[in-house]
């Protein structure tokens, strides 16, 4: 079996890889069966010399390869027909923008593995860079935070070498007694604790949140439970909403009064309330001036979110007043950081995290006959038609959605 590795062709380009020289050589030690490539490239954050130097083979085209492995869509007119491609394809949702790429991978006949959904039997993702987002996420509301008030600059995280560089600038800055919340207990979420905890930010639970002021900056990390209760007042907990959204109605604002920059990096499910509303930003009692959206969801549960931004140009205003986007150094303004493709700015410890996951949980799939089903279920497409378990994107690729 021969992999692959693509060379990244859209645009902005992303620096990222799959599996980084040091993971490359760990896969072909375990799998003495596996012959990997590299194809140049003169973006990616490993370079070509570096996988050379570990006996990696860097070729200019990857026709000889079985299995091409990526991170962002592939061009169509890039694209290989009859291999097998892993990619984020961004079309399990329908979205629009993408429905001509998976029509062109029906058309020549790929084999589709999807990132997004290489799951384990029982659900959960088992590749992601949702870590490095939550890492990169707060580093950026931080400094977008410094910036709104002329508190302090801190470089821009792509400038930046790795997570503890990140940390390093964050450790030469004082933030004021503010209040911070953070919503998500997942792999974001959690990304995004490491950086205040590794701040030494205080961490306090709800009621303490709520009710207390301090001398000092603090935190409180929250999930769905404890932002939306249940519309009839019976006791809910988390696997009910889950199962329930529709069941439940914000309880957010509650934060929103005492909050001063607000984290966002929960998920955020079809039928769930949203966290703050347009109306509930123009009331006198919100706070919250500075929003890091992670999850960046546009014109959806973070009413501020009215676009995603970009690595370039981070932080934009959003006026509540008015429902539109100014300087976000305006004083009515509150200031997001809305960028959608965050672990872009630290593309080699999130390449090596992706790539310690793949070459666990995906590479010995091809070498164990799928024993558990990893491969069967993020197939998206085979033999020109798309797989079973997608075959609800048949309308989206007819153009009937």
């Amino acid at each position: 079996m021969k992999f692959g590795i693509i060379q990244e062709r859209k645009s902005p380009p992303d620096r990222r890889v799959v599996l980084s020289p040091i993971e490359c050589q760990n896969v072909r030690s375990r799998f003495p069966d596996a012959e990997i490539e590299v194809e140049t490239s003169p973006i990616r954050v490993f370079t070509d010399k570096e996988y050379e130097a570990v006996g990696i083979p860097v070729v200019n085209n990857m026709k000889s390869c079985d299995v091409l492995l990526g991170v962002k869509e592939v061009p169509i007119d890039a694209l290989i027909p009859n291999k097998k491609y892993f990619f984020f394809s961004h079309t399990i949702k329908k979205q629009p923008y993408n429905r001509k790429l998976l029509r062109a991978i029906l058309e020549k006949n790929i084999e589709l593995y999807d990132h997004e959904v290489i799951t384990s039997s029982n659900g959960p993702r088992l590749v992601a860079f949702g870590r490095y987002a939550g890492i990169v996420g707060a580093y950026n509301g931080i400094r977008a935070y410094g910036l709104k008030f002329d508190l302090f600059q801190l470089p821009k995280a792509e400038t930046l070498k790795d997570q503890q560089a990140l940390i390093d600038e964050l450790n030469k800055i004082k933030l004021p007694k503010i209040k911070i919340l953070l919503t998500g207990r997942g792999r974001v979420g959690n990304g995004s604790r490491e950086m205040l905890d590794a701040m030494g930010i205080k961490r306090v639970n709800v009621a303490e949140y709520l009710k207390e002021e301090f001398d000092v900056p603090v935190y409180c990390q929250i999930d769905a439970s404890e932002y939306n209760k249940r519309k009839d007042g019976v006791r809910g907990n988390k696997a009910d909403f889950f199962a329930n959204p529709e069941e439940y109605k914000s309880n957010f604002f509650r934060f929103a009064k005492v909050t001063d920059f607000y984290i966002a990096g929960h998920f955020y499910g079809d039928g769930a309330p949203y966290l703050y509303t347009r109306e509930d930003a123009k009331h006198p009692d919100f706070k919250i001036k500075v929003v890091a959206d992670i999850s960046c969801d546009i014109d959806g549960p973070v009413a501020s979110t009215i676009r995603a931004s970009e690595v370039a140009d981070p932080i934009y205003g959003y006026e509540p007043g008015s429902e539109s986007e100014v300087d976000y150094k305006n004083p009515n303004a509150i200031a997001v950081m809305a960028v959608d493709n965050l672990p872009c700015e630290l593309p080699r410890d999130a390449s090596n995290g992706f790539g310690e996951a793949f070459s666990k949980y995906v590479i010995p799939a091809f070498f164990d006959n799928d024993g558990d089903g990893i491969l069967e279920r993020a197939r998206m497409t085979r033999n020109g038609k798309l797989t079973k378990r997608y075959k609800y994107l048949q309308d989206y690729v007819d153009g009937l959605e």
